[in-house]
């Protein structure tokens, strides 16, 4: 078992490790709706992360990614996102119908700063909505209609101190592991590696609309 020095086990405790002296424009910036920058920085994203979590506690984060502006801003307090094809999981689905709370992190590449938003989600069917977030003449058959209740920017010393964004410190593609590995590690099936691998490849290129 872990053996630790200290479980942080109260507000108090952690307000004295981590004092809010001098952090005034930290807890001054939230918003409740989503402001000209926020609007302008969601247009310029192509990928954004989806916190949900399910009734008996377990969080799932699921990325979302496609052309730069796709989240749709309807209007200040409103947010759509297109679902496109995946594994069929719906983890994050499952666990909004049961708990509509969920956080979104924008990302823009090469940007420090990022976005995050919070508030409720709706999953929905609507033809205008689909008819208007069609890529390759493919319409989405669900979406997210995300009810903005909290949004503001964060710094970027995560990206600084990860080097994200600097090619000349990223590890070479073929030194971490892959999905193909996964598989063959945890589902029992009569498949190579080579084979599973291909199996990805394929879906990669014909699935993504």
């Amino acid at each position: 078992m872990l053996e630790i020095d200290e479980q942080i086990g109260s507000i108090e405790r952690l307000r004295e490790l981590l004092p809010t002296e001098g952090f005034t424009n930290t807890f001054l910036k939230v918003r409740d709706r989503l402001n000209d920058v926020a609007q302008k920085f969601i247009e310029h994203a192509p990928f954004v992360v989806v916190a949900t979590k399910a009734s008996e506690g377990l969080i799932d984060v699921s990325p979302k990614g496609d052309p730069a502006g796709f989240v749709e801003v309807y209007d200040d307090k409103t947010l759509i996102i297109p679902d496109r094809l995946g594994n069929h999981r719906v983890d994050g689905f499952h666990n909004l119908l049961e708990d509509p709370n969920v956080a979104l992190l924008f990302i823009v590449p090469g940007h420090g700063d990022t976005l995050r938003i919070a508030g409720k989600a709706r999953i929905v069917r609507d033809a205008a909505i689909s008819k208007r977030h069609a890529i390759n003449g493919k319409e989405p058959l669900l979406a997210l209609v995300i009810d903005v209740e909290e949004a503001f920017m964060h710094c970027s010393k995560s990206f600084i101190r990860s080097r994200l964004w600097h090619p000349d410190h990223w590890p070479e593609r073929k030194s971490a592991p892959t999905l193909a590995e996964w598989v063959i590690a945890t589902v029992d099936r009569e498949q190579t590696l080579d084979e599973v691998q291909e199996d990805h490849t394929a879906d990669e290129g014909a699935r993504l609309y």
